[in-house]
Parts: structure tokens; sequence; C-alpha cells
């Protein structure tokens, strides 16, 4: 019996119309992460490392990447001399190109309420994306605070004596990020509009009191690629040691050192080279609402998708999450 494989993940099936079912819900694309040795296209960042090094590892993917293989940006390289000094820049070398209109932004939060489970920002940091520090600031928060959360804040009730107040936090973040553009362009198409990054953006927003066009957010928590092969977040800590190569958060959380974490993250992710599509995202067909991809994969057109080559169908694929290499156009 003929078997009909995936070109994307190389799963097999009995029947073509069993493969088509697979490609619509799949939503493989060229901005999968893959193994750079069998081109097996993986969900996450996390199933490639599996896929080279975890206990169940392929013998001869994981062979190829003991030799030639860098533990943190998961590449392939010619020669152990060419990983060797790979290696002396991966981590300091987050990305090879040079963006712009990107900041990142990260919040430490203090505790409000009668059991001091209540988040309230009291310490904000924005850079930009040379790295710059361009604003900083502890932040007095609306309500008194009753758990400072010394341990992993490192802020104390001095530091917020003399704190901005919320409400002038928030101004100027705003003004930063909307650079000038009105909030009605910024929301339709951007302008000239900042891309914000960050780690658990929607939370930090929140204890903001801000609102930001979600197309102009890059949030490391529910980014795809970086999620557990669950589809789980991961903490920036382990993001940043296993995709950067060095540790965070070894005492207390410093804002400063976060937002440069989720920024060098965000340029390692958008320096991608992946092959430009005709159409290059297809998120979803806005007069049914569902993803373009089932439309693709109609089963109503099971006669035309039949005589396709497994080839062919992973070209019409396209992927569910706009990647961030898309982000250089």
């Amino acid at each position: 019996m003929e078997l009909h494989k995936c070109s994307a993940c190389y799963k097999q099936y009995k029947k073509k119309e069993h493969l088509i079912e697979h490609m619509r819900v799949s939503y493989h694309s060229v901005h999968q992460p893959k193994c750079e040795v069998c081109r097996k296209h993986c969900k996450t960042l996390e199933s490639v490392r599996e896929h080279l090094t975890g206990p169940l590892s392929k013998r001869s993917c994981a062979n190829v990447f003991t030799v030639r293989g860098c533990i943190i940006c998961l590449k392939i390289f010619d020669s152990p001399d060419e990983l060797l000094a790979h290696k002396e820049v991966c981590c300091l070398s987050p990305a090879s190109f040079v963006i712009s209109r990107v900041v990142a932004m990260d919040c430490e939060l203090v505790g409000g309420g009668s059991d001091g489970s209540l988040d309230l920002c009291a310490r904000v940091c924005l850079v930009d994306e040379s790295e710059n520090l361009i604003f900083h600031s502890y932040v007095k928060p609306q309500i008194p605070v009753t758990n400072y959360r010394y341990e992993i804040t490192g802020i104390t009730e001095e530091n917020l004596v003399d704190a901005l107040p919320l409400n002038d936090v928030k101004h100027t973040i705003e003004q930063i990020l909307y650079n000038g553009e009105s909030i009605g362009i910024a929301r339709v198409g951007g302008g000239r509009a900042l891309i914000l990054v960050g780690h658990g953006l929607d939370h930090d927003l929140y204890c903001l009191n801000m609102h930001y066009p979600p197309h102009l957010l890059r949030d490391t928590a529910k980014y795809p690629p970086f999620m557990k092969t669950n589809l789980v977040s991961h903490s920036l800590k382990y993001l940043t040691q296993n995709y950067l190569g060095y540790k965070i958060q070894t005492a207390a959380h410093y804002p400063l050192e976060d937002s440069l974490a989720a920024m060098r993250l965000y340029k390692r992710m958008q320096a991608q080279l992946h092959r430009r599509e005709e159409v290059p995202m297809l998120l979803c067909d806005y007069d049914s609402g569902e993803p373009s991809n089932v439309n693709a994969f109609d089963l109503t057109r099971s006669n035309v998708l039949e005589k396709m080559s497994s080839e062919e169908l992973l070209e019409m694929s396209r992927s569910e999450y706009r990647c961030w290499c898309l982000d250089r156009s």
C-alpha cells in the first residue's frame, strides 16, 4: 500500500484525503522552525531542540548536531571550526540586522490588596533597538502597596516615596510609543507608532492601565516558536538562557535586564532569513473569519487536491501566526 508522506513533518497517511486534512490543520510554512539536518518542520523551537538533543532524538540528526550544531541558535555549520568561531559571538550577536521603530518594555510589579496578591506597577523601563535606555522610572501605584515582594523586585518603600504617579508614567510611555502618530492611524496601520516588545505584555499594559494596538505588540511569552511543545509559555529566564546563552534574574529582577533580554530575543527571531512567499501571510479570510488555510484545503475541492503532490500541498500552506521576520519588510 502506498503511503502519503507530508513533505513538512514527514508523517505518513494511508489515504490522500487524510494527508490533505493534516495539511488543513497543521499550518506548515517556511516560517516554521525546522531541523537543519533533515529539514523536518516542527511547531516550536523546543520541538526542534528535542528532535536534536532530547532522549528520543533522531539519531542521524543528533550525531550531526553534536559535532556541528550550536546549542543556542540550533544552526548547523559546515565544519567544527566554523561552529567554534560562531560560538564566540552567538550569545553576543542576537541579530545581524539593525532594526528601527522598535522598543522593549518591562515592568516590576508589587502587591496590593488585603493579601498583597493584586499586581501594581512600581517600576518600568524602556530600551530602543540599539539597547539604549530611553525611559526608566519608579511608579507610585494608585492604591496602597501591601507587599513590596522585595526578594523578587528589589523595591522598597523608600523607592516609591518620590516616584512618578501612574498616570504621568502612562502618558510619557504613550508619547514614546505613538511617536507623534494619531491613535486612529496607529490602530489601523501603525504609521509612525513603534513596535512594542516584551514578555507578558498584556499583563504589563493592564497594570499600566494602557491599551496599545495588538498588531504592534511582539510578546516573547506568546510567540509560537518560543513556546513549549504543548504551546504553553516559557519564562523569560528560560528563553534567555537557552536562546541567547546567558543567565538573567539570578537575584532580584531588574527591568533593564529583562527588557534587553526581550529585545535580543525579538531581534534573533526578526533576523531569520525565510524564503518570501508570494502571499507572505494569510491569517484569516475576512468574509468568514476562519483561517485561510482552511479555505486553501477546502475538502469540497478534494478532487483537485488529491491530484497534487505533497510538495505542492506544502507550497499552498500558510502559517497561522505572523512571523517576526516580516518586520524587516
